[in-house]
């Protein structure tokens, strides 16, 4: 079995289309929405594409249509992109949003996968990197083969006892300073990270004609260009304080278990 994985697509749609890969199976981990100029195609693409998807922090704030407060680091341009998610995003795709669960359980080819946005135990909102002491604690009494998460935008596989904690890194917006698309496909339980080059130059034209800020357009161009947040390092708590800041409210603690 081939397993396709994506996380962190960010409305990047010259991103997503440029990976073209045989699978059987597509796993999408969230944050389809905020930060790029094509949040429709984005989300369409995981409603007749993803044969499991949850939703991410990005995904739930622009569902529930929660406003973003703050100027500081990506929060501000949260601020500015989400007004255009809801103007862009037809009432089904957003519909689609709303129904995502925050995690889910399915069992492929006699393994037991969790797929969660950020950690077992936030699993909106918590940055954590390849840390093995601290992904010893999450993962306690949680019963997975492979857990496979996103939110960081940094590509990792870390095996912590008997469990595979794996995350793709970020179709939309790299964060380790190589801009090309990232993704992961698991092929027989092997675990390979993939890197394709797709026009991000067309992205970058698609923000310049969204009616946004000269300072949001430039933090996103410098940020697809480079693979970096602008001056923010890959500290997890750095990565925290320049995106985290969403009132969340309130979400469903919804475990979604695939047939057997």
């Amino acid at each position: 079995m081939r397993i396709l994985v994506v996380s962190d697509i960010h409305a990047n749609w010259p991103a997503l289309a440029a990976i073209n890969e045989p699978h059987d199976v597509c796993l999408c981990l969230g944050d389809l929405v905020d930060y790029g100029p094509d949040p429709g195609e984005c989300v369409r693409w995981a409603m007749d594409h993803a044969t499991y998807a949850i939703r991410g922090n990005h995904d739930h704030g622009v569902a529930q249509g929660i406003p973003v407060t703050g100027d500081i680091g990506f929060r501000y341009l949260t601020k500015v992109s989400r007004p255009s998610m809801w103007d862009s995003l037809a009432p089904e795709e957003r519909r689609y949003l709303l129904q995502l669960p925050v995690t889910r359980r399915v069992t492929l080819a006699g393994k037991r996968f969790l797929l969660v946005h950020a950690t077992p135990r936030d699993p909106l909102d918590e940055y954590l990197l390849k840390d093995p002491e601290i992904w010893a604690r999450r993962l306690q009494n949680v019963e997975a083969d492979i857990v496979c998460v996103g939110h960081s935008h940094m590509q990792f596989n870390l095996q912590v006892e008997g469990t595979v904690v794996l995350n793709p890194g970020s179709v939309g917006l790299p964060r380790d300073g190589d801009p090309r698309a990232a993704y992961a496909i698991i092929d027989d339980y092997r675990i390979e990270f993939k890197r394709v080059t797709y026009p991000v130059e067309a992205t970058i034209a698609r923000i310049e004609a969204m009616p946004w800020s000269q300072r949001a357009k430039e933090m996103m161009q410098h940020a697809l260009r480079s693979g970096r947040l602008p001056g923010v390092t890959s500290n997890p708590d750095a990565l925290a304080d320049v995106e985290s800041g969403d009132d969340l409210g309130d979400y469903p603690d919804t475990v979604l278990k695939s047939p057997e």
